[in-house]
């Protein structure tokens, strides 16, 4: 379907759309029909192709904001489902455009010397985003089985009127905290070590959000071979 239909479709629906673009790929892949995007609601994934390469896009109502759950899954698993056969340049959750020329003219010929070499770089790699999340009841009983001073006031806090014990819960809370921090850290230390030789190129991400343990999180992305993605997938238990 043409730019100018896509518009006169949008133009007739009555909705405020914008071009949604998830990343670049080579112009000549072939996408499965019927793959819905994000957005409220979600319009169906689509290739706007700009000579020997293309963006990943789908409309949305730019009237409604994005970053719901469902959106943030919904832009992730379009990305790893595309990444797993062909090289994407991924664009950061949120990009949206005012149409298709401005995805084909403003965004990838602008960019086209770019774009094109990076992929050259991807090509026969498979990118791996791996996230490590602690369970809170787990987490919890590891500390205070090794930290004697948290399990103290853990047990002086049971039963204790919650205004009483507020500055023990502080204290609490504090100690939890810093000692998730620690273990976040030396985890994500093994986990770079283990990817590190099937990797030829990676970042680590700190994601540690708030003061729950059940929000103390590690991501890793990893750029492997296609040939050696058993092995890396064994090397960090990834059945």
């Amino acid at each position: 379907m043409s730019a100018s239909t896509h518009e006169r479709l949008r133009a007739g629906s009555g909705r405020h759309a914008g071009c949604y673009v998830y990343g670049i790929l080579p112009g000549d892949v072939e996408l499965e029909s019927g793959v819905q995007g994000v957005g409220d609601p979600p319009g169906e994934i689509r290739l706007v192709r700009a000579g020997d390469l293309a963006g990943l896009v789908s409309d949305v109502d730019i009237t409604k904001p994005l970053g719901t759950p469902e959106d943030l899954r919904a832009h992730e698993e379009i990305l790893d489902a595309i990444v797993a056969g062909v090289p994407v340049l991924p664009l950061p959750f949120g990009a949206v455009l005012t149409s298709e020329d401005a995805v084909a003219k403003d965004l990838i010929e602008a960019n086209r010397d770019e774009f094109a070499a990076a992929l050259r770089q991807l090509e026969g790699h498979a990118e791996y985003v791996v996230r490590g999340r602690y369970a809170e009841p787990a987490i919890l009983e590891e500390i205070l089985s090794e930290n004697s001073a948290a399990a103290q006031l853990r047990d002086r806090i049971r039963g204790a009127d919650p205004g009483a014990s507020r500055d023990l819960r502080i204290q609490l809370g504090e100690i939890i905290n810093n000692a998730v921090a620690d273990k976040r850290q030396a985890d994500t230390r093994l986990l770079v070590s283990a990817m590190k030789e099937h990797c030829v190129a990676g970042l680590v991400s700190d994601g540690y959000e708030g003061v729950s343990p059940d929000a103390a999180r590690t991501s890793a992305d990893c750029s492997a071979t296609r040939t050696t993605d058993s092995d890396f997938r064994g090397a960090i238990g990834w059945p």
